[in-house]
């Protein structure tokens, strides 16, 4: 059977401001048809580039050429991925917070209220109760579902969709986690180019901007880094099972009301974690990822303590 190469000359561009030119360059194909985006993905993920914002195929021709094995080609594999098996020993693994502290009255997103923390049971009333010396405190919380860092489920978009007592468990619980490091970009929209170098299928996707040094302050509700529409449609076709960001939102809040991540996210039954923080102490693969509500019915959104599992 015949077997095909291309041979391209391409120049890309990364978020950073960074860039690259190959010349001669060679990828394996399935076959004598490529377009430009393909070649492009190809290049991506046989590379293995992070943060790129575009790129451009300059020259290409293909060839009746042996297969050399190209990652992401014919016949050649993926970025390694993957974690280490669940139920290892604690000495071989370390907890990293991902998770916002909750407070009486701080912000989560501008508009929305903050929570409110009173006392139910005070230690005091409740030793009228109690055998002398044993006393209890019973508090209360009012909050909004999108208080701290919280996981939205299809429910909190689509009427009819799963809730959060419906989300399976293995959606938001042990997953294999995926960083994607975008800290110090350009560009505010995180679209495929960004994320096609990664093997994304089955993992919980982190998008790792940085935002979160602004949290608590007035510039953690303006314009922020995102994911854009031709970006969660890669998730989707990639497999992700969560994907979670470090921002004000996944979406443009600042598109005049547009939720395209959500809706192609959510719709497609891939839970969204949103102000995550910590995601710096964490490796671009082989940590696993915790993020499990309460099972409420009825109800879109809830808090999650997120975490994630690392090997030493």
């Amino acid at each position: 059977m015949t077997e095909y190469r291309a041979v391209l000359d391409a120049e890309v561009a990364f978020l950073n401001g960074g860039g690259l030119q190959t010349q001669g360059f060679r990828l394996d194909l399935s076959g004598p048809e490529v377009t430009d985006d393909q070649l492009a993905d190809l290049l991506v993920r046989h590379l293995g580039l992070l943060m790129v914002d575009r790129v451009r195929i300059v020259r290409s021709e293909v060839v009746a050429e042996p297969h050399k094995g190209s990652r992401g080609g014919p016949a050649g594999g993926g970025p390694a991925g993957g974690g280490p098996a669940s139920g290892e020993p604690a000495a071989t693994t370390r907890l990293v917070e991902l998770n916002h502290v909750i407070t009486a009255g701080m912000p989560t997103y501008p508009g929305l209220p903050g929570p409110e923390i009173t006392p139910h049971l005070t230690r005091e009333e409740s030793r009228d109760h109690y055998a002398p010396g044993v006393e209890f405190a019973i508090d209360r919380i009012s909050m909004v579902g999108n208080t701290g860092t919280y996981l939205d489920s299809p429910y909190h978009r689509f009427a009819g969709a799963a809730d959060l007592a419906a989300v399976p468990l293995d959606a938001v619980a042990d997953l294999p986690a995926v960083v994607v490091r975008l800290t110090g970009s350009d560009e505010r929209g995180i679209g495929p180019r960004a994320l096609a170098a990664l093997d994304l299928a089955d993992a919980a996707v982190l998008l790792h901007t940085g935002w979160d040094r602004h949290w608590g302050t007035e510039a953690y509700g303006q314009p922020a880094p995102f994911l854009t529409e031709a970006g969660a449609r890669l998730l989707v076709e990639a497999g992700a099972r969560l994907v979670g960001i470090d921002s004000v939102n996944i979406d443009d809040t600042d598109s005049g009301g547009q939720r395209p991540a959500h809706s192609i996210l959510l719709d497609a039954g891939i839970p969204v974690l949103e102000h995550l923080t910590g995601l710096a102490d964490l490796p671009i693969t082989g940590a696993r990822l915790h993020a499990a509500p309460p099972r409420v019915r009825d109800f879109g959104t809830f808090p999650v303590r997120a975490y994630a599992v690392v090997p030493r």
